[in-house]
């Protein structure tokens, strides 16, 4: 079975480059809703078993979105395991400044999450993103097992980037070597055995969108 994988449209926080996290949002650029049209259009005739999304608007927006461009009347299902990384006092905050206030925490977390260490922030953990997202991709490999089955899931950029990592099987020091996700791009993993192991099969495919993407699509 293949999932997937989506990260959501550009938001206002993107562009301001804000970290929104788990409980930050902000509104889709008009800019994102055509983005995400364009994806949907692309995805158009595959036969999807299931479409997921965080429960956070930004990526709920863009499920349905996609949704609605594909004309595959799916419900969206919100899945709690999809959610952005809780990067507690960093959310809102922009990056630099952020950077200033929390030097050692924000170069561990881009660069070694075997080091990054929430607990002054009142943060969530690599180690326990990557286990809910495993959660998830193991329990939808047991729901869909064929070979033609396949999933759309919806979430946001630090944790499909840790989660993809760790279905992938990296070292936690590894997980983020394949760099960040794209707004509105798709990963696609594919597994033969149940779940137990994934293999890439599309990453951070973003040709759909015909357009020179911009530094702040990437953050």
């Amino acid at each position: 079975m293949q999932i997937y994988f989506v990260r959501h449209g550009k938001t206002e926080w993107n562009l301001a480059s804000r970290f929104q996290g788990g409980h930050g949002d902000s509104p889709l650029l008009p800019q994102s809703l055509e983005d995400i049209k364009k994806l949907g259009h692309h995805l158009q005739g595959t036969k999807f078993r299931g479409v997921f999304a965080s429960p956070l608007q930004r990526a709920f927006n863009t499920a349905q979105g996609i949704d609605d461009a594909m004309n595959a009347n799916l419900p969206v299902v919100i899945d709690e395991r999809l959610r952005e990384f809780n990067l507690g006092d960093m959310e809102g905050m922009k990056f630099d400044d952020a950077a200033k206030k929390y030097p050692e925490q924000i170069d561990n977390f881009w660069h070694h999450p075997e080091k990054y260490d929430p607990t002054e922030l009142h943060g969530e953990d690599y180690e326990h993103v990557i286990a809910r997202g495993k959660n998830f991709a193991q329990e939808m490999a047991e729901r869909f097992p064929d070979d033609n089955d396949k999933i759309l899931a919806v979430s946001h950029g630090a944790a499909l980037s840790a989660i993809m990592g760790g279905l992938l099987g990296y070292p936690l020091k590894d997980v983020r070597k394949r760099g960040g996700l794209s707004n509105t791009s798709l990963t696609v993993l594919e597994t033969k055995d149940g779940g137990k192991t994934f293999h890439p099969v599309v990453w951070n495919e973003t040709s759909f969108l015909g357009r020179k993407l911009s530094k702040t699509d990437s953050l």
